[in-house]
Parts: structure tokens; sequence; C-alpha cells
């Protein structure tokens, strides 16, 4: 249950990060029924005055290359997918994008390497990341328009005007160190008022402080910079080593035929999970599993070099365009026969 004061405000400072004023025109291709397209496109734009673009009534890549050049857009928002897309159209060159400068990349985890894309072919120098949450009006963390590229392609930002974050540990709820993994817990206005109807569910995902539980993975640098590791269900167990899939998704990303790729843990009966990597291919390029582990070797930690490899042509992805890793994870155990092995 969200409130106005919850929405209204948030979309205000999400438009401030993007520093908008009446002179922008910010290309909507996000769902209006989802906080993305509602808050951080619509009432962001109502909130400055800026001009809103909807390049059609559902996502399509040439379209919106069609609007932004037409329209002379100055800012674009999308999920990581979305400007995947984009970029490998096959008619992505012949399109003037040159008016951009801001947006929104968020949804979702946003690779480093196709935000350096973004902001190199699609002049977008300004683009932010947003970080949050349905239930948090979304936003809690954004990076800013004056943010160090570098802070810009590898955090979420810090956290947004007149809230407050902590990370804890999952197990003791004690705040960690700067620097250390916890659960990242937001605090203030853009906090829900609970789930319709289900007294329960709210009183699990809000303690009695007023603290929302995200159920991410995060750390904070000095600087107050948060990076997000991953969700705590996605994390994986190898072998009594935590791995966070994000971390080598991150590094498969900066092979030249990766265009995009999903890690994920699948039972075993040794080590408890071990790592799976689903990969689709850029148009003519070729890769196999062998070339993904002499790339990984050296590279990163032997026990972070996925066992398994297989490529696909899309991933499972809701109608907002986040990937669902559990729909992965369960069409692998089922092609790798692994559904009988039982894990503690």
């Amino acid at each position: 249950m969200l409130t106005h004061r919850n929405i209204l405000n948030n979309g205000f400072f999400v438009g401030e990060a993007m520093q908008l004023t009446d002179q922008d025109r910010l290309c909507i291709p996000v769902p209006l029924y989802h906080c993305f397209g509602m808050v951080l496109g619509n009432l962001a734009c109502l909130t400055h005055g800026a001009t809103i673009v909807y390049p059609n009534d559902a996502f399509d890549a040439l379209l919106v290359l069609e609007a932004v050049q037409n329209e002379r857009c100055t800012a674009l928002h999308g999920v990581p997918t979305m400007f995947i897309a984009e970029l490998d159209h096959p008619r992505f060159g012949e399109f003037d994008l040159s008016s951009l400068r801001t947006g929104i990349m968020a949804g979702s985890p946003c690779p480093i390497e196709v935000m350096k894309r973004v902001v190199r072919d699609m002049h977008m120098n300004e683009v932010t990341i947003a970080y949050g949450m349905t239930e948090t009006s979304p936003v809690s963390c954004q990076s800013h328009t004056t943010t160090t590229l570098e802070k810009r392609v590898s955090t979420v930002g810090r956290v947004q005007p007149h809230l407050e974050v902590k990370l804890v540990d999952p197990e003791t709820g004690q705040i960690v160190g700067r620097g250390s993994v916890g659960e990242l817990c937001t605090r203030g206005y853009s906090v829900m008022h609970g789930y319709w109807n289900d007294e329960e569910k709210t009183r699990e995902a809000i303690d009695e402080e007023n603290w929302m539980h995200t159920g991410d993975l995060a750390t904070m640098d000095e600087q107050g910079y948060v990076n997000i590791v991953g969700r705590i269900k996605d994390m994986v167990i190898r072998g009594g080593e935590n791995v966070y899939p994000r971390e080598i998704e991150e590094f498969l990303y900066r092979h030249p035929a990766v265009q995009d790729v999903q890690v994920i843990g699948v039972p075993d009966q040794k080590y408890g999970e071990e790592l799976c990597a689903l990969i689709i291919l850029r148009t003519g390029f070729s890769l196999d599993k062998t070339a993904v582990h002499e790339f990984c070797k050296g590279q990163i930690a032997h026990y972070k070099i996925p066992r398994y490899v297989r490529f696909v042509s899309e991933f499972p992805v809701t109608v907002t365009g986040k990937v669902q890793k559990y729909k992965m994870r369960d069409m692998m155990k089922e092609l790798l026969d692994l559904d009988d092995i039982e894990t503690a």
C-alpha cells in the first residue's frame, strides 16, 4: 500500500538526481503500471515540468530508438535487458542519439560493461542507476548526474534525501562494517504502509523500528556508495564458500562474445551447490564451455568458475523485464537431471 506522499516525493527526488528541467524530454518505454514507469518516469517529469515521450504501448527496441531520434529525447529509462536490446539492434548505428544525456537504468542489477556502452554509444554521459523496490516507492539509493563515472557504473549511488539505509548481518541483525556484506534495510517516508490485507507478511518485511528488510545483499564504502552484490536467496554456497552470482556475471560480461549472462546455483552431491552460467551470445559470435573456462582460469577464484555452461537464446523474464532466476534453476535442474540430489 503506497500513498501519494510515498510516491510523489520519491518521483521528485528521482528527478532531482537526474537534474530534470522543463527543457528535458524523457522517453519512457517501461510499463506505467510499474513503479519504474509511473514514479521514476511520469512523476519525475510531472514534478519538474519535463516532457513525457511514450514510444509504444509495449517495449520495442526499434521504436525506442526511433522515438529518441524523432523527439530529440534528452533522457531514457530502461531495465538492463532493454538497453542491451537497443545497443545490439541491427539498425542501432542508423540513429542519431546525440540529444541524450541522462536517464535511469534500474529494475535489476545493472552490468558494468552495459553501463559503459550506454555512456559511450548512446551519449548518456549523465545516466544514473537507481535501486529500490516497489515496497519503498521504489527508490532508496541513486547515483547523481555529477557522480564520477567510476562510481556510476559500479554502484547504485548513495541513499536518497530524507531516507536512511543500514546494512545488517541477516543472522544477527547487527550492523556490519564498511565494505562488509549485509542485508540492506531502508527507513523513511518511502516505506509502504504494508501489504494489502496481509498483516503477517507486513510484519515479516517491516520490523518494529520501521526498517524495511529488502532481502538484498550489499556493501557500502567509506563515501556511502552502495553496491548490490545479490539477493539473499540467490547467494550460492559451494562447499562452504559464499559465492555471489553477480560478481561472476560482471566478469563474464567482459568477454566480447557475451551479450547477456545469468549465473545460478544448482544442487550438487559433493559441494551442496555448483555454479551454472547461462549465456546469450552476440550475433555473429561463437563460444563453447571450454573457452569460457579458459577465460575464467587465473582471473577469478577456481571455486567461482561455473561448472556448467549453457548457451540460450533468451532468459525467462517478468512482464517488467526482470530475469526470473528461480525458473532458470528449475529448468537447469531438470536438464542436468539434478532433481533427485538432496542438499542440506
